[in-house]
């Protein structure tokens, strides 16, 4: 009906419509899985067959139920409960669990908070049934059989008395087991004594309503991880436009950089939640490479990201809350200037450049040159995103550095991946090459100086290859070349193959 109608269409006078079925297969038989109010009148129920109702009331509009497409819709509505709490949990395939301790006084109260949830459900197009008690336990059973209740502490027991069994969350062979020996409802179950109940029906039982009662702890896992510094805005009215956007982050890491500076740390990844009026929720995020607290340096990154997103980022009919998270956080060290406000060795300019390019161009754009723990050539430097490259700690070497004028000599182009050689002829067997063909082109070598042995490293899991010998030779225009010998004579009838690893200048 959302689909067809629009979101709004509970709130509206909509045409005269049948009622509306969603089917599914349950062994082999199509059975009702859902039905809206309409449906519920006409006396059919969920789990009745398909036919059967078809039979009674052909008029019935069927729908085939897509699993898929209903999870995906309930965890849009857990982002969007974010603006409520970000303990946002989801229960089965049509529930939702929301920890608002602490977060009720900012809606006006508990009674407030959850007149505004089901308003904007209903304007959304839901039914929605909800309650509110301490334990989640009680919570659950309110919002399902005394919608829309709030359950003061202690009340508990008192509210889950006249409930049937389905309210203590059991299991239906519990449940009918239970109801086999005259207990039909929670009271009853409440009013028996502990130590049968707990010998026919199992330890299940006992805790499910120790969790109704407060009696033990349930804890609520949230689907996303909480920030640990969060600040938002409420606006009275909604905006869409990109300037105003862009306004309110700055406005909003104004306000977090004084908590920043409380912690004694600075932002690493942040995250902008935009909520829209109708229900959707976009969430923007950037990342830096070095701890950031300075507001004007955090508007600028979000610039270039909601830059980037312009054309993608759906306003709708605004967005009515707005707020900047702290995802990830570091230690932020105060560094001291010299009298003309230099700091030796800060790249600072270089590190916001290239946050401000990832921000635009996506995660991992810049990247930078580390150094490996690895002997061989092609293994000893990896391009990291610029962000990881920063932090990422210089390898100690495996041997105590040479000495400058020991140090062999290294081209200056090395290739990632060494190329295939086809040496036509050699001085010696174990020597350089006199000719090879490279790349389809036939050099004569005139210079060659080697060979430096580089073995296999042979304490790292998976390093099988053969020793390398290379040299570096000249050819006749007075080009030089860093060419290696995988492999012996005689270790293979194919002989030693040959590969190309860098050009020197």
């Amino acid at each position: 009906m959302r689909q067809r109608l629009g979101r709004s269409w509970r709130s509206q006078l909509t045409a005269a419509r049948p009622p509306l079925v969603i089917s599914h297969r349950e062994k082999n038989t199509q059975r009702i899985a859902a039905l809206d109010e309409q449906a519920e009148r006409l006396r059919l129920k969920p789990g009745m067959g398909i036919a059967d109702a078809r039979a009674m009331h052909p008029g019935i509009e069927i729908v085939e139920a897509d699993p898929a497409a209903d999870r995906r819709l309930l965890e849009s509505l857990a982002d969007w409960c974010d603006r409520y709490t970000p303990l946002v949990a989801l229960d089965g395939s049509d529930g939702l669990f929301l920890d608002i301790t602490g977060c009720a006084h900012l809606f006006g109260g508990e009674r407030a908070l959850l007149d505004d949830l089901l308003a904007r459900f209903f304007h959304q197009g839901f039914d929605v049934r909800a309650g509110l008690a301490s334990t989640p336990g009680a919570a659950w059973a309110a919002a399902r059989f005394r919608s829309p209740d709030i359950v003061e502490p202690g009340d508990e027991e008192k509210m889950l008395e006249p409930l049937p069994l389905a309210a203590l969350r059991l299991e239906p062979a519990t449940i009918a087991g239970l109801e086999s020996v005259g207990l039909r409802n929670a009271g009853a179950i409440l009013r028996s004594p502990r130590a049968p109940l707990a010998r026919r029906f199992g330890a299940a039982l006992m805790a499910r309503i120790d969790q109704a009662l407060g009696r033990i702890e349930e804890a609520i896992s949230p689907r996303l991880p909480v920030a640990p510094l969060s600040v938002e805005r409420h606006l009275a009215e909604p905006v869409g436009l990109m300037e105003d956007i862009e306004r309110l982050v700055l406005l909003l890491a104004t306000s977090l950089k004084a908590d920043l500076e409380r912690r004694g740390e600075g932002a690493r990844a942040l995250q902008l939640l935009l909520f829209r009026v109708d229900g959707m929720v976009s969430r923007v995020s950037v990342g830096t490479s070095r701890p950031l607290r300075a507001p004007e340096l955090v508007a600028r990154l979000f610039h270039e990201r909601l830059t980037a997103l312009e054309d993608t980022l759906d306003a709708g009919y605004g967005f009515d809350l707005v707020r900047l998270s702290v995802l990830a956080a570091a230690p932020f060290d105060m560094v001291q200037a010299d009298l003309a406000g230099e700091v030796a060795g800060n790249d600072e300019d270089l590190a916001l450049f290239a946050d401000r390019v990832d921000a635009r161009l996506g995660s991992g754009t810049v990247q930078k040159s580390v150094l490996v723990a690895s002997h061989i050539p092609e293994q000893a430097v990896a391009a990291l995103p610029f962000a990881a490259a920063v932090g990422a700690a210089m390898p100690a070497r495996a041997v105590p550095a040479p000495q400058p004028s020991a140090m062999p000599e290294r081209p200056i182009r090395l290739f990632s991946n060494p190329e295939p050689v086809e040496v036509m002829a050699a001085e010696i067997p174990e020597g350089p090459p006199a000719r090879f063909r490279w790349r389809r082109v036939l050099y004569d070598v005139v210079r060659a100086e080697g060979p430096e042995r580089i073995a296999p490293e042979w304490w790292r899991e998976g390093a099988d290859t053969p020793t390398r010998d290379y040299f570096r030779v000249q050819d006749a225009a007075g080009r030089r070349y860093w060419l290696f010998r995988q492999g012996f004579y005689g270790e293979d009838k194919a002989g030693p193959r040959w590969f190309m690893q860098g050009l020197f200048a």
